[in-house]
């Protein structure tokens, strides 16, 4: 019951991606045949063989184009060079660049190549020129010139004792340059268009030339004569010199000899004897091939493809192993295959189909269409899947289980327009439904015979149409079958729309009812057209994509978007989830195909763990809090990330017996990273005023033991500090406001005490000013004055040395500096009117009384008021000293 339950998906994570790595240019193998090495604009990208994962990419600061680069036969050094005439040696496994310096040529790097030893670097540039350096000793060695234009090629000779330098320009000629008098002593002439490879024997006394004029030549390089002349009949552009050791007896070689492989403008592979200049294998067609690389420690041959295309050849029957795609260009759809989705069948922006391995990224390039597959469907058992293209046809592929290798089985013509979309049948392989741009919608009958293995090609069987329908009054978009196959919906141009949930250009997705075809839920969240809608979690969630390159996740029953996953750079056309709606595979625009993982249980494990975690660091810290163990709980809560906690310990810290030293001493053990931490925490605390003093005593601390330039080589420093300045300014505002009101009841204090002692004096009554011990200052608001005369009363009645007392402990009280502020009056002084002389009212604290009732008017019936200016009707709030 546990399997059964639904759980909602939360996230998707890219697992692997698909990506172009390769656009043209020198592709580069290393010394271990594990990685390819190529050029993709501003990069090099290094291409692990055995997974087809792009492992690391090696790009220039400046963002200028590489236009060549080489790696050392030892694979210790990498070097590239870029449009702004500059070379970068790197350590190619790490990505970091050792060494940087100018390149001295005029125009940019054409071609590169190392000698045999590692230690010198040729460069042949645009202007004509080449320059040798040794990578050792970081020099310019040599300045070859005399080549006719650019050098577009340069090889060194196999022996490196022999120190020469061969090499090719735009005048069809090869240099022989002597490197120890640093002249051409030869010219090799036999070829009448570009020189595109050179190829030595191991001894290094013979030599294979190709040329785009269409022959080859077998040179002896004691002697600089032509052994051999080799027509090829098409524009060669690599040549490879077969082992002389091991039975290659599979691919004609029947003789001793030199042997050579040619790979041109035809796309085919070609093994030639050298001494009858016969062709004796010839390789299955393929596409214009631009380089040819031998792999000795496996055996192999590498071609590349003028599509960008990068395949390896077993050598002894020189079949196709594995083939990689370099440039996917513009991906319209994507669909998974095979047994376990262990296959991904992509239509891009051609009349090929690509296949792809998911295991190795090995990938089956698949003709037949004439013109760009626009549209694919798979049938339920994942082992058939439908095409339709803008050649007006519709296609059913096969994929043969146990090879993987895919072939056409069947074929259907009748549409008089492009055909945009296509849908397979959802229980058996029985049919299939296309929408064309010609209005109609075609069901498609699949042929009950179908071929079982790959082979027999070129035996299609043709797709009967079973049914016709104008459907739309203009073209049609997209169709679907229902999972139950008795219904067939569409959606047109026309705006009009037959489907369970539809995806449209307004940025909207909606969900549609079958019996009223009423709209039941709208989904909005897309700034751009909606251009895929799919179901996963049985139907409870959608996925959707569009041409904002974002991928949402939504939650149809409360129409939440649960999540939106950002990996696309342009229009994402294709979208699929897998079978088991554990993987999601999209496509884009933007040439990456993405591989996306369901993480929802992944996450909710790690996020169980990580409060387990929490919890088990929160009682550590309380622990070692109430050990006093402050310097592991500040460490702790830096490093759990939690500003509170760790202002809570600085607190505590403070707060402890020698709180100040203590705190320098915690802050001051800290690591520098902590300390950037705890630098940025103050900024955040210093904002508040209850937690500003505790950021001000850890400032203080740091500024007072580094210096300026230490701290300025703090992550953000410099932010942290501007963002210290105003809430420090604001807080010493404050308290210069609270500084200056102080003052002023200070003033108030002090006045009213004189007044009292002058009061006293009068009465010639001696002030008794024997010091007392200081109480808390605490006073406290007594409202009821009837209550508080009568104590005056009897305290009068025990004479006046009890009010001498008390005023000289009033006294003392004031000069410790132990005031507290309260409200209301105290010790007023009023004026009698018409001589009379005043009356003293003394503050409840000085033991005293009122001298009495209030002055009753002054004859013309207006209030009296005291010497405040507060009306004598009032009568002041008493207040009783605490002791």
């Amino acid at each position: 019951m546990a399997s059964n339950t639904l759980q909602f998906k939360t996230n998707f994570a890219v697992s692997s991606k698909i990506e172009p790595f390769y656009k043209g240019g020198k592709v580069q193998i290393d010394k271990d045949e594990k990685y390819i090495l190529c050029t993709c604009g501003t990069r090099v990208n290094i291409l692990e063989i055995a997974t087809g994962q792009l492992t690391r990419s090696i790009e220039q600061d400046d963002q200028e184009d590489i236009t060549s680069f080489a790696l050392s036969p030892d694979n210790e050094f990498l070097v590239t060079a870029s449009r702004a005439l500059v070379l970068k040696q790197w350590d190619w496994r790490d990505g970091i660049c050792t060494r940087s310096w100018r390149a001295i040529h005029n125009s940019p790097v054409a071609s590169m190549t190392f000698d045999p030893s590692s230690t010198l670097l040729a460069t042949g540039g645009c202007d004509g020129t080449i320059k040798l350096w040794d990578v050792l000793k970081q020099y310019c060695t040599h300045n070859l010139k005399g080549s006719a234009g650019v050098v577009h090629l340069v090889q060194f000779h196999p022996d490196s004792s022999v120190l020469q330098l061969f090499s090719s320009s735009m005048d069809c000629g090869i240099r022989v340059w002597d490197l120890r008098s640093s002249q051409c002593v030869g010219v090799l002439q036999s070829h009448y268009s570009a020189v595109t490879c050179l190829a030595f024997t191991p001894d290094g006394n013979t030599m294979v030339s190709s040329g785009r004029d269409k022959i080859c030549t077998v040179w002896d390089l004691k002697s600089r004569e032509v052994v051999r002349t080799v027509p090829v009949y098409e524009a060669v552009e690599a040549v490879v010199l077969l082992p002389e050791a091991g039975d290659l007896s599979d691919i004609g070689v029947k003789t001793e000899g030199l042997h050579f492989i040619t790979a041109g403008s035809k796309g085919v592979l070609r093994l030639w004897e050298a001494s009858s200049a016969r062709c004796v294998f010839t390789q299955t067609p393929a596409r214009s091939l631009t380089h040819c690389l031998h792999l000795p420690n496996s055996g192999r041959l590498a071609a590349v493809t003028a599509e960008h295309n990068i395949l390896l050849y077993l050598l002894a029957p020189l079949a196709p192993q594995q083939q990689f795609v370099g440039y996917t260009d513009e991906v319209l759809d994507v669909k998974f295959l095979g047994k376990g989705d262990s296959h991904i069948v992509v239509a891009t922006n051609s009349p090929q189909l690509k296949v792809f391995e998911l295991a190795s990224r090995s990938c089956q390039i698949l003709y037949g269409h004439t013109d760009t597959v626009l549209a694919l469907d798979i049938f339920r058992k994942g082992s058939m899947f439908a095409s339709c293209s803008k050649d007006n046809t519709v296609r059913v592929w096969r994929m043969n289980t146990e090879s993987g290798e895919v072939c056409c089985v069947a074929q259907g013509s009748g549409h008089a327009n492009a055909v945009g979309s296509i849908s397979c049948s959802r229980l058996k392989e029985s049919f299939v439904v296309s929408g064309s741009l010609d209005s109609t919608i075609k069901v498609w009958d699949v042929p009950e015979q179908q071929q079982e293995e790959v082979g027999d090609a070129g035996e299609l069987q043709p797709l009967s149409v079973r049914a016709t329908e104008k459907a739309h009054d203009k073209d049609v978009n997209s169709v679907a079958v229902s999972p139950n196959d008795k219904l067939a919906a569409s959606g047109s141009q026309d705006r009009t729309v037959k489907v369970v949930a539809s995806a449209s250009a307004d940025g909207s997705v909606r969900l549609w009812g079958l019996q009223d075809f009423s709209c039941l839920k709208t989904f909005e969240g897309h700034d751009a057209s909606v251009l895929k809608v799919i179901f996963v979690s049985r139907g409870s969630q959608l996925l959707t994509s569009g041409s904002d390159g974002l991928v949402k996740l939504w939650t149809i029953k409360t129409n939440e978007c649960v999540k939106t996953l950002d990996a696309h750079q342009d229009k994402v056309w294709g979208l699929h989830a897998s079978r088991k709606d554990d993987l999601v595979v999209t496509g884009s625009a933007d040439s990456n195909i993405m591989l996306w993982q369901d993480v929802t249980e992944i996450e909710l494990a790690e996020e169980q763990a990580k409060q387990e975690d929490q919890i088990l660091k929160q009682q550590e810290l309380s622990n070692l809090l109430q050990e006093k163990k402050f310097l592991k709980a500040l460490g702790l809560a830096i490093s759990l990330d939690q500003p509170h906690t760790a202002l809570r310990v600085i607190k505590e810290i403070r707060q402890g017996q020698d709180g100040g030293q203590q705190l320098e001493s915690t802050v001051l053990r800290l690591r520098r990273d902590q300390k950037e931490s705890m630098l940025r925490y103050c900024a955040v605390w210093n904002t508040n005023a209850r937690s500003c003093l505790d950021a001000q005593a850890v400032v203080q601390v740091l500024l007072r033991h580094h210096t300026p330039e230490e701290l300025l080589q703090y992550q953000g420093a410099r932010n942290i500090l501007e963002a210290l300045i105003p809430y420090t300014d604001r807080h010493m505002q404050r308290i210069g406001r609270l500084l200056q009101a102080s003052m002023f009841l200070d003033y108030m204090w002090q006045k009213m005490r004189v007044t009292g002692q002058s009061s006293v004096e009068a009465q010639g009554e001696d002030m008794d000013t024997t010091p007392v011990a200081p109480a808390p200052p605490l006073f406290i608001i007594d409202t009821s004055p009837g209550q508080e005369r009568e104590r005056g009363r009897q305290e009068n009645e025990e004479g006046g040395e009890n009010e001498e007392e008390e005023e000289a402990t009033e006294e003392g009280r004031e000069d410790d500096g132990e005031v507290s502020v309260v409200s209301g009056k105290a010790g007023e002084k009023g004026k009698k009117e018409g001589g009379r002389e005043e009356k003293e009212v003394n503050d409840q604290s000085t033991g005293g009384e009122s001298s009495g009732e209030e002055d009753e008017g002054n004859g013309d019936g207006q209030k009296r008021e005291n010497g405040f200016g507060w009306p004598a009707e009032a009568p002041p709030l008493q207040m009783e000293l605490i002791r």
